[in-house]
C-alpha cells in the first residue's frame, strides 16, 4: 500500500458547519497585485480609495505578533498612516524580494513597506522616506561557532544572503575588503528566518541581520547567535516612485510627527490619556486556545477579540503582550510592561492585594473537576469521591485554593502542584495520557477541550460560578472606569454574545457523516470531475485532494468553520483574496482557490525534501499554519529528530507545541498540534483507501 501511495504522490481541519460567527475586524485588506496599475500621486491614490503597500515574501507568512518585532511597529505605522490619509490598507503580495521595486514601478502597488533599508541602489531607482528605524547589519552564526571577533577573523568564511537583499551590498562591500571572504547567493524565496534556520544546522555559514530583527529573534531561538556588528547606523525607510512627491511628503510629515510626538517608554504607568496620547493599548495575556493565538494565518483568542473590540472604541491599536508565564501578569503590569491583563483571571481579594484592581465581571466560570473519559462515573460522583486522589493544579491558580478549602472541610484529598508555566490545557492533556490522576479547570476552558477530544470529561464542580475581569492598576482608575462602562454595555449584547459561541459553545468537528458514493456510482463525489481539472492544473494526486476534501467539509459546499473558513476546502475568505478570488462562494471556485492555496503553501517547502515528507508537511501547514510546521521542525531538530520527515519526527514536534515548555520558545507560538498530527494521518488512510477503490472500480469495468 505504501508503494501505491508513493505512486500517487509522485503522479501527480475538519471544522464546523455551524453559523459563522463575528471575525476579529481586518486591519488590512489583501489584494491580487492584478487589481490595478497606478503610476500617480497622492491625488491619484485618493481617487481609487487604497493605499496598496507592496509586500516581500516574509510578511506574507502568518505570524504571532510579539513585542520588539519591526513587523508589528511597521504595521502600526501603516494603519495610522492609511487612517490620517483616509485610504483603505490594501496588502499586495510579490513573489520575491527583488520584485518589490519593479512592482512599484509598474504601478502595482504604492510604497514598500517590510524593513526596507535604504542602499545606494536602491536609491538611484526610487524615493525614500524619512527614516522609520536607524539599524545596524550583524553577522550571525551558529551558537557554537566562538570564532569571529572581529572582521579579520572572516578570512576563508562565507557569507550567504539574498543578492535582492541591502545585506548582499554589503557583504560584497566586505569581500572587496578582505578577498578572503566568500559570498554566497541565497535563493530568492527565503526569508531572513529561514535563512536563519539553515545557519543553524550547517547548511550556510554565516548570514547577515539587521539589529532590530535579532534581538526579538533570540527570545524564542538560541541556535544562532550575533557575533559582531558589520555596518555603522543605516536607515531602514518607506519607498515610493520618484515623481510621487505629494505622497513623499505626506509620508514624511506623517512619520516625523509619529516618531516624534508619539513615542512611548518601554516602561508606563499611564492612566487612559497617555495610552490615548501613544494610541496603543498594550494587553498582557496568555497564548493559548481561550484567549490568544495563531490558527491558519488568523489571529483569534476570546480575550483578543474582546479587547480590540474595547480598543476601538478608544480608537486605539493593540499590543498583546505575552510574558513567560502566569505568574509574571500581575509583576509585568506593576512594573509598566502592559496597561490591562485580560487573560480569565478569577477576581481575587488576595491579587487585588498585590496592587491590582478588577474591572467588572465580563464572565462567569465554574471550577470542574476533570478525569479520564474511561473512568466509571460511578466512582466519582460528589466531592467526598476525592478522598486518596490525587488533584494537579499550579499552586498560582484559584484552583490551589479551593482545592486547600476542600482538605481543610475535611476531604483527604492529595493536593499535588503543576509547574507554573503549564497552562491549563498542559495540566489536562496529562490527565488524558495518565501521568496525572485529575485536575481541575474552568468550565470555559474545559468547554473548548471538550469540542476537540473525546478522552477526557467533566466530572462535577467544586465551586459557583466565579466571576473573571480585566485587571488594572489600581492607580489607574480613568481605564478601569472606562473598561466598566464597556462591560456595561456589551456584556451579554450581540458582539459578545456572538464571540462568546464562537470560542465556547461551537464545535470543532463537523459530526455529520455522507455515506460513501463509490460503490454506488464509481465516484468520490459530485466534485470529482472539478478536482481532476484542478489538481492536474498544478501538480496533485486528485484523490489525495478529495481525501483532504472530506476531511474538511465531508464534501458539504457549505460548511462553514467557527473560524470563518468557506466552502468544500475551508478557506479563509483573506486567503481566498490574497490570491485573486473575491468570491468563493461556488463549489467550483472554492475548490480551485483551496488547490491554489495548497500550492502556495507547498511551494513554500524546499523542493530538496522527500516528495511524501514534503506533501504532508503541506497539509499540516494547510490545517495549522505554516508557521506552527517550521516551528516543529526547528523543534525537531533540537530534539535530534529529523526535521525533514513527518512521521515519527515532525509530527511528534508539532505536538509539544501545545506545551508552554515549547511554545513560548516559538516564533508562532501555542499550536494545538495533536490537530494536524490527526488531520494528516486521516488524509493519508482516505487517500490510501480510495486508490485501492479505484483501483477494484477499474478492475470491475468502473472508469477512473
Amino acid at each position: 500500500m505504501f508503494l501505491v501511495l508513493m505512486a500517487g504522490l509522485l503522479f501527480a481541519s475538519c471544522d464546523a458547519k455551524e453559523g459563522e460567527p463575528e471575525l476579529p475586524e481586518a486591519s488590512t485588506v489583501v489584494a491580487s497585485t492584478s487589481t490595478y496599475l497606478e503610476t500617480g500621486d497622492l491625488a491619484d491614490l485618493r481617487q481609487h480609495g487604497y493605499l496598496r503597500v507592496l509586500n516581500p515574501p516574509s510578511a506574507q507568512i502568518e505570524y504571532l505578533p510579539r513585542q520588539g518585532f519591526p513587523q508589528d511597529f511597521e504595521e502600526t505605522l501603516l494603519e495610522r498612516l492609511a487612517e490620517s490619509l483616509r485610504l483603505t490598507l490594501v496588502r499586495v503580495p510579490v513573489e520575491r524580494h527583488e520584485d518589490l521595486i519593479p512592482a512599484l514601478l509598474k504601478g502595482q502597488g504604492d510604497v514598500i513597506a517590510g524593513n526596507f533599508t535604504v542602499t545606494s541602489i536602491r536609491k538611484e531607482q526610487i524615493a525614500f522616506s524619512v527614516p522609520v528605524e536607524i539599524v545596524q547589519e550583524q553577522l550571525v552564526v551558529r551558537q557554537d561557532d566562538d570564532t569571529i571577533h572581529t572582521v579579520d577573523d572572516l578570512k576563508g568564511r562565507t557569507i550567504v544572503v539574498r543578492p535582492s537583499s541591502a545585506f548582499w551590498e554589503t557583504a560584497v562591500a566586505l569581500r572587496e575588503k578582505y578577498p578572503d571572504i566568500q559570498v554566497q547567493e541565497a535563493p530568492e524565496n527565503l526569508d531572513t528566518e529561514q535563512i536563519l534556520d539553515r545557519v543553524a544546522q550547517g547548511d550556510f555559514d554565516i548570514t547577515i541581520a539587521d539589529s532590530n530583527l535579532m534581538p526579538a529573534v533570540l527570545t524564542y531561538r538560541s541556535d544562532v547567535r550575533i557575533a559582531l556588528n558589520v555596518t555603522r547606523d543605516r536607515p531602514v525607510a518607506w519607498g515610493v516612485r520618484p515623481d510621487a512627491s505629494a505622497f513623499l511628503a505626506a509620508l514624511n510629515a506623517f512619520l516625523t510627527d509619529a516618531k516624534l510626538a508619539h513615542s512611548r517608554p518601554t516602561l508606563s504607568n499611564d492612566d487612559l490619556a497617555g495610552i490615548q496620547q501613544h494610541g496603543v493599548l498594550r494587553v498582557l495575556t496568555r497564548n493559548n486556545p481561550a484567549t490568544y493565538f495563531l490558527w491558519r494565518g488568523e489571529l483569534l483568542g476570546f480575550e483578543y477579540e474582546l479587547a480590540r473590540h474595547f480598543a476601538k472604541r478608544h480608537k486605539l491599536r493593540v499590543e498583546m503582550v505575552v510574558p513567560p508565564s502566569r505568574e509574571d501578569l500581575i509583576p509585568w503590569l506593576l512594573a509598566g510592561k502592559g496597561d490591562v491583563i485580560a487573560a480569565s483571571m478569577t477576581i481575587s481579594s488576595e491579587r487585588e492585594a498585590q496592587g491590582i484592581v478588577f474591572s467588572h465581571p465580563y464572565f462567569k466560570a465554574s471550577e470542574i473537576v476533570v478525569g479520564r473519559a474511561d473512568e466509571p462515573e460511578d466512582r466519582l460522583a460528589h466531592p467526598e469521591d476525592l478522598a486518596g486522589r490525587t488533584i494537579v493544579v499550579r499552586r498560582s491558580s484559584s484552583y490551589w485554593q479551593t482545592l486547600a478549602s476542600l482538605k481543610e472541610q475535611g476531604i483527604s484529598l492529595i493536593l499535588e502542584a503543576a509547574p507554573e508555566e503549564f497552562e491549563t490545557e498542559e495540566i489536562i492533556d496529562k490527565v488524558a495520557t495518565g501521568m496525572y490522576d485529575l485536575t481541575v479547570a474552568d468550565s470555559h476552558l474545559l468547554d473548548i477541550e471538550l469540542t476537540w477530544r473525546e478522552d477526557i470529561r467533566a466530572v462535577f464542580p467544586v465551586t459557583d460560578p466565579e466571576p473573571h475581569g480585566w485587571a488594572v492598576r489600581a492607580t489607574n482608575p480613568a481605564l478601569r472606569k472606562a473598561i466598566n462602562q464597556y462591560v456595561k454595555k456589551e456584556y451579554r449584547g450581540l458582539f459578545y454574545n456572538i464571540t462568546l459561541k464562537k470560542y465556547f459553545k461551537n464545535t470543532r468537528t463537523i459530526r455529520t457523516h455522507v455515506e460513501s458514493r463509490v460503490s454506488h456510482t464509481g465516484t468520490l463525489s459530485a466534485y470529482d470531475g472539478v478536482v481532476q481539472q484542478y489538481a492536474g492544473d498544478y501538480g496533485f494526486d486528485w484523490r489525495l485532494i478529495m481525501a483532504q476534501m472530506y476531511q474538511e467539509s465531508r464534501f458539504d459546499p457549505d460548511a462553514r468553520s467557527w473560524a470563518g473558513a468557506i466552502g468544500l476546502l475551508q478557506v479563509l475568505p483573506r486567503t481566498a483574496k490574497s490570491l485573486g478570488f473575491s468570491d468563493i462562494r461556488s463549489p467550483e471556485e472554492g475548490i480551485q482557490v483551496g488547490v491554489k492555496y495548497l500550492d502556495w503553501v507547498r511551494d513554500r517547502f524546499e523542493p530538496e525534501l522527500p516528495v511524501e515528507d514534503r506533501m504532508w508537511f503541506t497539509l499540516a501547514a494547510y490545517n495549522a499554519g505554516y508557521g506552527h510546521v517550521m516551528d516543529a521542525r526547528r523543534l525537531a531538530r533540537k530534539l535530534d529528530l529529523n526535521p525533514n520527515r513527518w512521521f515519527g519526527h515532525v509530527e511528534q514536534a508539532i505536538q509539544l507545541l501545545s506545551r508552554r515548555t515549547y511554545a513560548r520558545q516559538a516564533r508562532h507560538g501555542y499550536c494545538r498540534g495533536a490537530e494536524p498530527v490527526k488531520y494528516v494521518r486521516e488524509i493519508k488512510q482516505r487517500y490510501e483507501a480510495y486508490l485501492q477503490v479505484r483501483r477494484i472500480d477499474k478492475n470491475m469495468g468502473v472508469s477512473p
